[in-house]
């Protein structure tokens, strides 16, 4: 995750990011309180449809399911439009599938139990879980070419040496809208009638597209020994391209891999965590939103201090607290009876695991070539996040197994054990592999590189992108 400022107006921008850094940080805080009720108003439909855990696995996979087939191709259209544009189109996309959705549920309202009443139901509804599963699908499809052109849009309105800062910002933004204001509001809607945060959560997809569409300027990827008249490259070649740089980035590769263990082992538990919740923890739509301020709290921490921990204690130790921690959380909340302690285990995974995010986006938006960043970035997501929907199946097939040979508590308690183990094997590969040297160097490489770059008279005929602070 590169058009920067002059050098007289850095002193300027570590004060203000710029005004296109402004509207594209006001629609991520507007779509995620959208996706904050949805966080809470999908998972209840979900279970309110079925009780199968296995099939409220399979909703999950649904939505990340795009990570693993659609992410290669979302990284060659990356690099070959407009990014901002893109942006536009797919919040606008995601508009109305969300709107879709909260028409079929406003059409079946009557016959769905009420959100307390949940545990109760028998049977599927297949009609409506069948809808569910296919929005859930093209929601991701569009979730993954927007934020691949959301990360590799950033470098074009942020200097490189404030990356961290504006990454962390838009984190703990997320954060605060995902967590603190979207869930409450959901969850109110929610006991108004099952259909209204559908209805809300389209429309802040709506709002967020108009506010990216007021950026100014053109964001398309300069090639710099690519002359105008050229044939285009075969999506094939610009795809290989793209993998041959990320398998030769020998950290990079590391990471990606890495990351990609730990999303798989987060989605065995997260897919199965509004059950857990519901069955162990025995909460309620209200009390389901009061434990997710845990992962809010710790975040917006994380989100703001996680630069300040980098230069304190370095990058790789960060990334390595970050897996180390993360086992014992996990393992911990396994064992947890009671939500509230719950949430404050989530408060301390996120604050210490946010930094994982602030300085391995920063990290690839510094250093990978900008006419690659859309493909680089891509591949990398492959690994990153296609993971995730075999971690979501693997936790419903977890809960199912152990289920014939424990209690159905204790299975749902299983996925976290399961969770934590990969996250203590990965913290000891990792400490070895992402040490604070290799992170720092490779920053400093790539930045020579980019630089020499960019010095070079460039034969593209590409648009250009207006200046940062624009």
């Amino acid at each position: 995750m590169p058009g920067y400022e002059r050098i007289s107006d850095v002193k300027r921008a570590r004060v203000d990011l710029g005004g296109s850094y402004r509207k594209l940080y006001l629609a991520t805080a507007i779509s995620n309180v959208g996706d904050g009720m949805a966080a809470i108003a999908y998972p209840w439909l979900a279970t309110a449809i079925t009780r199968n855990p296995v099939l409220i696995a399979l909703v999950a996979a649904a939505q990340r399911l795009p990570w693993m087939f659609f992410t290669l191709p979302a990284g060659v259209i990356t690099d070959r439009v407009d990014r901002r544009r893109a942006i536009v189109w797919m919040d606008t996309l995601r508009g109305a599938f969300t709107a879709i959705v909260a028409v079929a549920v406003l059409s079946e309202q009557g016959t769905l139990p009420t959100p307390d009443k949940v545990k109760d139901i028998v049977g599927t509804r297949t009609g409506l879980y069948l809808l569910l599963l296919l929005a859930t699908l093209m929601l991701g499809c569009a979730e993954v070419l927007r934020d691949n052109c959301g990360q590799t849009l950033m470098p074009s309105i942020v200097e490189h040496q404030n990356l961290e800062r504006a990454n962390g910002r838009l984190w703990s933004i997320e954060s605060v809208a995902n967590t603190f204001i979207g869930p409450p509001l959901g969850s109110t809607l929610l006991l108004i009638a099952f259909s209204v945060p559908f209805f809300i959560d389209a429309g802040s997809f709506f709002a967020a597209a108009a506010l990216v569409a007021l950026i100014p300027g053109t964001f398309r990827a300069q090639h710099p020994e690519r002359v105008a008249g050229d044939p285009v490259p075969s999506w094939r070649d610009d795809l290989k391209e793209g993998v041959r740089w990320l398998y030769h980035h020998r950290l990079l590769w590391s990471m990606a891999i890495i990351l990609g263990l730990m999303n798989m082992a987060s989605m065995l538990s997260g897919s199965m965590f509004v059950l857990f919740s519901q069955d162990v923890l025995d909460i309620t739509v209200l009390t389901f939103t009061l434990m997710g301020f845990g992962f809010a709290v710790g975040a917006i921490i994380g989100g703001y201090v996680a630069p300040w921990l980098s230069r304190k204690l370095g990058s790789g130790t960060c990334l390595a607290l970050t897996l180390g921690s993360s086992a014992v959380v996990q393992i911990s909340v396994g064992f947890s009876p009671w939500w509230p302690l719950t949430a404050l285990l989530f408060a301390v995974g996120t604050l210490l695991g946010s930094s994982w995010n602030v300085i391995t986006v920063s990290l690839r938006q510094s250093i990978i070539p900008s006419h690659l960043l859309g493909r680089v970035n891509s591949v990398y997501r492959f690994f990153a996040w296609g993971m995730m929907p075999i971690g979501a199946m693997l936790g419903g097939v977890v809960v199912t197994v152990a289920g014939h040979f424990t209690s159905h508590d204790n299975s749902l308690r299983a996925v976290w054990f399961v969770d934590g183990s990969i996250y203590a094997v990965l913290f000891l590969v990792g400490r070895r592999l992402l040490t604070t040297e290799r992170l720092e160097a490779a920053r400093a490489a790539g930045l020579a590189a980019n630089a020499n770059a960019s010095a070079r008279p460039s034969k593209a005929g590409a648009a250009t992108v207006d200046p940062v602070g624009s």
